[in-house]
C-alpha cells in the first residue's frame, strides 16, 4: 500500500502568500515564484512594477496596495487564462497608443479574466481587453490622463474583439472615451458611471450587445452608437451632456427603450477651444472676451438624440428633455418606429430633414409632446388630431437661418395658418397620429 501511494503523482496546492513591498525588488519575482492557482496578497505600499501574469494566479492587494510602472509599457499585463486582479490602485503605463499601453492589459489569452474594485489613475489607457473572451471589469475607479490632447490620450475601458466582455458598475473620468468597443460582439456594458469624457461609450462594429443603466454626465456625448446592429439600450442617463445625449450612425434593428436624456444651460466656456468658440452648430466664432453677459450659458445637448442612416430601430418610453433639438433624424433613416416616447420643453422637438412623410406612431400609441394643445374629448389618453412638429416655415429656417427675423411677420403667419387649415400644403415629414395626453413617468432615479 506504501508503495503504491508512492507511486501516485504530487498534487500540486494553491497556496495563499503575503507579499511585502521591498525596496528595489521587483513584483515579478513574486509573480514567477508562484505557483498556477496561488494567491499573492500585497500588502500596503509600493509595488515595482511592471508585471506580466502568464499563469492563473489571483493578485489581490490590501488597502493602501499600490503597483507602480516606470512609464514604459503596460503596468500590469495579463497573458494567462483564469487571473483575477483585485483591489490595487494601478498608474504609471506608458504612452505609446499603437503599442496599447494600459495600467491593465488583458491579451487575447486572457480568457475569462476578472479585473474588479482597483483604482486605475494616470495611464495612457485604464483597462484594455484585447480579444480577451468572457472577461469582467467591474466596480473599477478609472480616472484617464488630465492634460495633453485628447487625440493623443486612451480610453477608461477599451475593447477590441472580446466576445462576451462585460463592463459593470465602473466609475470612469477623463481621458478620451469611458468605454471604446470596436469589432465585438455580445457585450454588457451596465451600471457605469462616467465624467469629463469625450463620449461616454463609444461603439463601432460592436454587435448583438446591451447597454443598460449607464449614467453619462457632463460629457461631450453621451452615446455614440456607430456601425452596429441588434442592440439592446435601455435604462440608461444622459444628464447635460454638450452636443448629444445620444448618437445612432449606421446603427440598425435595435431596441431603444426607458432612456433618458435631459438638458439644461451650461457654461458657454464648453464650447470654446483654446478660448476661442468652435463655429460648431452654426455658433460665430467669437474670443471668449466678445461673449456677451447674457450669452454666458448656452443650452445643451444641442440635441437629446440624432439619428444619421440608421435603420429599422425602435424607440419606446424614452424621456428626452430640454435640449435645443429633441430629435435630429436625417440621411435617409428609413422603418424606424417611436412610440410612448416623451418630448417635454426642448426649444425644437423635431428637425427632420426630408421629403416623406414619416408616421410616428405604433400600433395606436404614439408620443407625447409638450407644445401639443391637443384635446382628448373620449378621456383615452390619446389626442383628438394628429400631431406636426414641424411646417413649411421650419425647413426654410434650417435651410436660412437668417429668416428667423422674419418669424413673427404677418406673411409667415398666413403661411402657418393655411397649413393648418390645408394640410395639402405641407411639403412633407414627421407627423404622430396618436399623440398621447401625458407623458411616461421619469424612471430615471439617478442624477
Amino acid at each position: 500500500m506504501a508503495a503504491a501511494l508512492a507511486a501516485l503523482p504530487a498534487v500540486a496546492v494553491a497556496a495563499s502568500l503575503a507579499v511585502a513591498p521591498v525596496d528595489g525588488r521587483p513584483l515579478q519575482q513574486a509573480i514567477d515564484a508562484a505557483m498556477p492557482g496561488d494567491v499573492l496578497t500585497l500588502e500596503p505600499g509600493d509595488h515595482i512594477g511592471p508585471v506580466v501574469i502568464d499563469k492563473p494566479l489571483t493578485l489581490v492587494g490590501k488597502p493602501g496596495a499600490a503597483v507602480r510602472g516606470n512609464g514604459r509599457g503596460s503596468v500590469i499585463r495579463i497573458e494567462a487564462e483564469g487571473v483575477t486582479v483585485r483591489g490595487l490602485a494601478v498608474s504609471g503605463s506608458g504612452r505609446e497608443l499603437p503599442a496599447r499601453d494600459s495600467g491593465i492589459y488583458a491579451a487575447q489569452t486572457a480568457m475569462g479574466a476578472v479585473i474588479e474594485d482597483n483604482t486605475v489613475t494616470d495611464n495612457l489607457s485604464g483597462i484594455y481587453l484585447y480579444g480577451a473572451v468572457d472577461s469582467i471589469a467591474r466596480r473599477n475607479r478609472i480616472v484617464g490622463l488630465k492634460s495633453g490632447r485628447l487625440s493623443e490620450a486612451g480610453s477608461g475601458v477599451t475593447i477590441w474583439n472580446a466576445p462576451g466582455a462585460k463592463v459593470q458598475d465602473n466609475d470612469i473620468s477623463f481621458g478620451r472615451d469611458g468605454i471604446a468597443t470596436t469589432a465585438s460582439k455580445r457585450n454588457v456594458f451596465s451600471g457605469n458611471h462616467f465624467r469629463n469624457l469625450r463620449f461616454a461609450i463609444h461603439y463601432m462594429y460592436t454587435n448583438d450587445s446591451e447597454i443598460r443603466d449607464n449614467v453619462s454626465t457632463g460629457n461631450s456625448v453621451g452615446y455614440a452608437i456607430m456601425y452596429s446592429n441588434r442592440l439592446k439600450i435601455s435604462g440608461n442617463v444622459s444628464d447635460g451632456d454638450r452636443d448629444h445625449g445620444l448618437l445612432l450612425n449606421a446603427a440598425n434593428s435595435s431596441e431603444i427603450r426607458d432612456n433618458m436624456v435631459r438638458g439644461r444651460m451650461q457654461p458657454i466656456d464648453r464650447w470654446l477651444s483654446a478660448g476661442v468658440q468652435s463655429g460648431e452648430h452654426g455658433m460665430p466664432k467669437q474670443d471668449a472676451g466678445e461673449v456677451a453677459a447674457d450669452q454666458r450659458e448656452r443650452l445643451g445637448p444641442e440635441k437629446c438624440v440624432f439619428i444619421y442612416n440608421a435603420n429599422r430601430n425602435r424607440f419606446f418610453d424614452n424621456r428626452f428633455e430640454g435640449c435645443n433639438i429633441g430629435i435630429h433624424f436625417t440621411a435617409g433613416s428609413e422603418g424606424n418606429k417611436l412610440s410612448g416616447n416623451a418630448f417635454i420643453d426642448n426649444r425644437n422637438q423635431v428637425k427632420y430633414v426630408g421629403t416623406r412623410f414619416v408616421d410616428w406612431s405604433s400600433d395606436g400609441r404614439g408620443n407625447y409632446w409638450s407644445d401639443n394643445p391637443a384635446f382628448d374629448l373620449n378621456g383615452d389618453g390619446i389626442g383628438d388630431n394628429p400631431y406636426r412638429p414641424n411646417d413649411l416655415i421650419d425647413r426654410v429656417l434650417w435651410t436660412a437661418p437668417q429668416a428667423k427675423l422674419l418669424t413673427t411677420s404677418p406673411a409667415v403667419q398666413v403661411i402657418r395658418w393655411a397649413q393648418s387649415q390645408f394640410p395639402a400644403l405641407l411639403p412633407g415629414g414627421v407627423v404622430d397620429s396618436h399623440p398621447l395626453m401625458a407623458p411616461i413617468a421619469d424612471r430615471s432615479a439617478k442624477p
